[in-house]
């Protein structure tokens, strides 16, 4: 096996398509950026698909091409590691309607020869994982030993099965949710309010400019990223402690740490992420319900899969906290699906499956291998 296949090969597709799309449009041609590791067995059996949250993407276990930063789930994918790229083809694709090489907003219409911007169509979760379908048509899986996602990629893994029952062998969910509840629909909506106000906006159209709405996109970010903590590890790691100094200033600068904190990440999210993704990747979310999808009755998506379940949760997490796991672990043991189902414990709310977890480690590496 070649460094490439081990380590990772970063690739982009475009495909004729058409895909039909829920909003009733067909788009046409797909442009899909993606990445491999490992090799496909001859007999096609060892692809694993992992589906990456809202604003991470395709470089899952290799060094960001913009940031230069390591891949985001490193602790997760690689040779000798639980979704282990010497044993599996593993493949991630930047999700439909994002900015790192997939099309979305802000590719080039073929229609007119410039950015889609807001005229790109509205997209849901299903429609993101028929793309991702279209990907392994062309690259020749028939069938996933597993998918693999957190958080919005948790929803992914779930369409999955429900979509395609006949394509998928077992599902791996983690810090995730069948449905956006009111108050994920909430906190999203100040955030597309915070870009849209942005006077840099222009109402999508700022890619001419040359000057996207960073202030607006930070502000959202700041307010998504508090979700992705627990109060626990706010206190734990910041507390009321001060930034840099010895008093408070009365004034409006970030005297606290934490204040400083939120301001980085919001800062730093602008350089790599579009702010009309972000409205568009943040809309599929809010209008994901599995059971609606499925006339009203979430065990109903999972009748005809026959694919292995493992759900897992985290006690800290409020964003997707344990009981909507719970429901998704009803629903497929009221369907008659085979599902294992457990919470583990973290201090760092919804972001631990990103973080260094020895347990969400043996949870994964031990399904997968019964799979197997």
């Amino acid at each position: 096996m070649s460094d490439d296949q081990r380590f990772g090969l970063s690739r982009s597709i475009t495909l004729p398509g058409p895909l039909p799309l829920d909003g009733g449009i067909a788009l046409s041609p797909v442009d899909i950026a993606y990445e491999t590791y490992g090799a496909l067995d001859a007999d096609g059996s060892n692809a694993i698909l992992i589906c990456h949250a809202l604003t991470m993407d395709q470089h899952v276990a290799s060094v960001h091409p913009r940031t230069g930063k390591p891949g985001w789930w490193l602790q997760m994918v690689g040779p000798g590691k639980p979704i282990d790229t010497d044993r599996y083809f593993v493949i991630c694709a930047n999700v439909l309607g994002s900015c790192l090489g997939s099309s979305g907003p802000a590719s080039i219409n073929p229609a007119t020869g410039a950015p889609w911007a807001m005229s790109f169509p509205v997209i849901t979760i299903r429609d993101m994982v028929r793309a991702q379908a279209m990907l392994l048509d062309h690259l020749g899986v028939r069938c996933l030993r597993a998918v693999v996602g957190g958080s919005m990629g948790g929803m992914q893994a779930l369409s999955w099965p429900a979509t395609f029952p006949d394509r998928v062998r077992a599902a791996v969910v983690i810090a995730s949710t069948a449905r956006h509840t009111a108050q994920n629909i909430a906190f999203h909506e100040v955030g597309r309010q915070a870009v849209m106000a942005d006077p840099r906006w222009q109402g999508g159209d700022y890619y001419a400019s040359g000057e996207p709405p960073i202030a607006g996109l930070a502000v959202a970010r700041m307010a998504a990223h508090i979700t992705y903590l627990s109060e626990a590890g706010l206190t734990e790691k910041f507390g009321r402690r001060l930034q840099a100094r010895e008093a408070k200033s009365f004034g409006f600068d970030a005297d606290f740490q934490v204040e400083s904190y939120l301001r980085h990440q919001g800062i730093s999210f602008v350089d790599r992420f579009d702010a009309n993704s972000y409205l568009y990747i943040t809309r599929a979310m809010d209008y994901f319900d599995l059971a609606e999808e499925h006339g009203g009755m979430l065990a109903s998506a999972f009748r005809a899969a026959s694919a292995r379940f493992c759900v897992v949760s985290f006690d800290t997490d409020w964003l997707y906290p344990t009981a909507e796991s719970r429901s998704i672990v009803h629903a497929l043991n009221a369907s008659g699906a085979a599902a294992s189902f457990v919470e583990l414990s973290s201090p760092y709310g919804h972001d631990a499956f990103l973080l260094e977890s020895p347990e969400l480690n043996r949870v994964v590496d031990g399904f997968l291998r019964s799979v197997a």
